[in-house]
């Protein structure tokens, strides 16, 4: 188990004790509010941690408290992890960005593209150029998913495409995928679907091993993200939180998964790239801590700091943002923010209309 490093004085790295406080007291409020149930923050900068707060329930059910080595599904904060395994193979030279995601998944070689009608009556066409790899970690390769509320969306869900749900495997992901038109044609808009389950996918092909096994050989193990994984150690259940929903009560929330029957108490056949994973906020601050020293932390090198500066700068289309690119899903419609290989990325804050800093790279997890 990651401890979270004591935190030191916030003057030592320059930053306001007084600024630090208003964050625990936004996070009570979150929870008093009835917003969360229970929410662990960690502040860290120049690499030392300055401020930790644990506050609120896990499992509301059961009156457990939040703690700061409470297990958390992580849903959509699995994307950046799973980018960067791929990224770790491109620096062992093994593909290139522009290689076809046929020629490693040859079921997707004769992909069509959807041009009207509807679920029961689609039409198609070819579409203008191959999906990429490069396109996968994007989000531009065409693909949607089955929450896409529209006629290729009701064609993934009759596919029996389901997500991380899904009680296949990444192995038969392709051959469901390649009876499903594309949603759009590669490199012309931005949907946020399925796209970094196929980069699973090739971690598995390209990687020679399970995705599972790939990502705690190649970052978990190196890094000592402990409680990282698809499934949560039987050792691990008592620390592990309920998830809930959203709603439109008070609380705003509802019990989604209960902890202690939950599917990822057991191994899990779908290792989901797009939101599969489980972890701490002990175990995602090593990650974190690893991107931002340049791809390495005490003395593992991860990815190179060429590389992942690559990976973090916008590489949608002729400079454009999300706002003008995007089609669909959460974290989507924001103006001023573009996007790179796994990572949004803030352009302009002006635009964006949020204080930060021009560069600066980030994403975030539905639960």
């Amino acid at each position: 188990m990651v401890q979270i490093p004591e935190p030191v004085a916030a003057a030592k790295v320059g930053m306001s004790t007084a600024g630090l406080r208003r964050v625990g007291e936004l996070v009570r409020r979150y929870v008093d509010g009835g917003r969360f149930p229970g929410v662990v923050s960690v502040v860290a900068r120049r690499d030392r941690v300055v401020r930790v707060d644990a506050y609120g329930l896990m499992d509301v059910e059961r009156g457990r408290p939040v703690c700061p080595d409470t297990v958390f599904r992580i849903h959509s904060m699995t994307k950046p992890v799973v980018s960067v395994g791929l990224m770790m193979l491109y620096e062992d030279g093994l593909f290139q960005l522009d290689d076809p995601v046929a020629a490693f998944c040859p079921e997707l070689a004769d992909l069509a593209v959807f041009d009207g009608g509807d679920a029961d009556h689609p039409r198609v066409r070819p579409p203008t150029r191959a999906m990429t790899v490069r396109d996968l970690l994007l989000h531009t390769s065409g693909l949607a998913g089955p929450r896409a509320g529209t006629p290729v969306g009701e064609l993934y869900r009759r596919a029996g495409i389901t997500g991380m749900d899904s009680t296949g495997t990444l192995a038969g992901l392709p051959a469901l995928l390649a009876e499903v038109p594309l949603q759009v044609d590669p490199g012309t808009r931005w949907i946020y679907g399925v796209s970094t389950d196929l980069v699973g996918r090739l971690c598995e092909v390209i990687g020679g091993r399970p995705l599972d096994r790939y990502l705690a050989e190649r970052i978990f193990e190196p890094l000592g993200m402990d409680d990282t994984g698809f499934t949560v150690a039987a050792a691990a259940v008592d620390r592990f939180a309920a998830e809930y929903t959203r709603t439109a009560g008070s609380p705003a929330y509802a019990l989604a998964d209960d902890p202690l029957t939950s599917a990822y108490t057991r191994p899990r056949s779908f290792l989901s790239g797009v939101a599969g994973l489980v972890s701490t906020a002990g175990d995602y601050l090593r990650f974190c801590r690893m991107l931002a020293r340049g791809g390495e932390l005490d003395g593992v090198r991860v990815l190179g700091p060429r590389t992942l500066r690559f990976m973090t700068v916008n590489h949608l289309p002729g400079g454009q943002d999300l706002a003008t690119m995007a089609d669909s899903g959460g974290e989507t419609h924001r103006a001023g923010h573009g996007f790179g290989l796994g990572f949004g990325v803030l352009l302009d804050q002006t635009v964006s209309q949020t204080v930060g800093t021009a560069g600066e790279f980030f994403w975030g997890g539905a639960a």
